[in-house]
């Protein structure tokens, strides 16, 4: 199988599964204990949180709190921001955003807090000052990812935090950074958001874990709720080996991104070059120079995707229809929606995404296993 679904998730690091090994075996304690086998854990956790937050640039380990992925540290970042301190405070998002940010959005404005979507352009980018301008006394977080899980699209994030902060010091501003990381160097102390999310299984860590990075004087209400790990922030016994894989994927991403962006951006340039000769019509959804170099989503003009997706699978080709929490559904895109596709035409598209495995190569083998679906 060659696999072009990156974006869904991306295949363990070497370097990740040996790093757990370990806290897989003989160092299995909680490192909420206070005897020996615990100390190990615990130790290996603090060590963790202080790699994290170097490789994030964040001026306190402390900042760092260990989730059990990216739609747990979303959630904590949203509801945690609006709910703080007992209060309703309002939410302005971007209406592509990852389905963990706009149902957090939705939850919340059921339990009356004031909402406001933000439309997107064409490209499926939104701009600062039109972020700003909805932003109020009232804000409590806006919340723009910093690329597109769907598209790749990049959104100007510095630009947007700069700008709200300017009208509104009050006012958090959130960053979704879980498809940017691998590709993109990502630094809290450059984008200069207040909250920032990860998920280690998009740049080779295990599933199930992520981190919210927390500006220090940021207070949030917990959403989990026990024995007060992460400083009273989340609550429940840390995933040790989970946790400590990711660091070692975060690390290993950080120092093969010169390689990465380099093999899978020629990838993806046969790719597109070899399709967009032989396909009539063929069209690069969002952002075509301002995107995630391993993204690649495309249109078929007068294919139904999903036909065109299983053929592909049979094939030993995978890719994706939408985003993975949509792939398989009938409903349409909400991020080619907003972008104005109309649902026939949003039903033609595809999701093809390269990782840390592509080599150049691949671009060329897959698009010959599209010609061949195609025809």
């Amino acid at each position: 199988m060659l696999y072009l679904d990156h974006a869904a998730t991306t295949p363990l690091r070497p370097e990740a599964r040996e790093a757990m090994a370990p806290f897989l075996a003989e160092a299995f304690g909680n490192p909420s204990g206070v005897h020996g086998v615990a100390r190990r854990a615990k130790n290996a956790l603090e060590e963790a949180r202080e790699r994290a937050a170097a490789a994030l640039g964040a001026a306190d380990p402390l900042e760092i709190v260990f989730t059990g992925g990216g739609t747990e540290a979303d959630n904590l970042a949203l509801a945690g921001a609006a709910l703080a301190g007992g209060r309703r405070g309002g939410v302005v998002a971007n209406a592509g955003e990852h389905p963990a940010v706009l149902e957090t959005v939705a939850f919340l404005e059921g339990l009356g807090c004031p909402v406001t979507v933000v439309g997107v352009d064409a490209r499926g980018v939104v701009g600062p000052a039109v972020v700003a301008g909805l932003v109020d006394d009232g804000t409590a977080v806006v919340s723009l990812m910093t690329a597109n899980n769907e598209t790749g699209a990049r959104q100007p994030v510095a630009g947007v935090a700069a700008a709200v902060h300017a009208a509104h010091p009050g006012t958090l501003v959130h960053t979704d950074a879980v498809q940017s990381f691998v590709s993109e160097e990502v630094r809290v102390d450059r984008l200069g958001v207040d909250l920032l999310t990860l998920a280690a299984h998009k740049f080779g860590g295990p599933k199930g874990v992520g981190l919210l990075w927390v500006r220090s004087g940021v207070s949030l209400e917990p959403v989990l709720h026990g024995g007060g790990q992460e400083a009273g922030r989340r609550s429940g016994t840390h995933n040790v080996a989970g946790i400590v894989g990711m660091v070692a994927a975060m690390e290993e991403a950080a120092a093969d991104r010169e390689r990465f962006r380099r093999d899978v951006g020629e990838a993806r340039r046969r790719f597109e070059g070899t399709l967009g000769a032989a396909v009539p019509g063929l069209e690069v959804n969002g952002a075509r120079e301002d995107r995630l170099v391993q993204h690649s989503h495309l249109r078929f003009p007068g294919v139904r995707a999903e036909d065109l997706l299983l053929l592909l699978d049979r094939a030993g080709l995978a890719a994706a229809a939408g985003s993975a929490c949509h792939s398989g559904g009938a409903a349409a895109s909400h991020v080619l929606l907003a972008m104005g596709l109309s649902p026939a035409e949003a039903a033609e598209c595809l999701r093809f995404t390269f990782g840390w495995t592509t080599r150049p190569a691949d671009g060329d083998e897959a698009a010959s296993l599209v010609l061949g679906a195609l025809r």
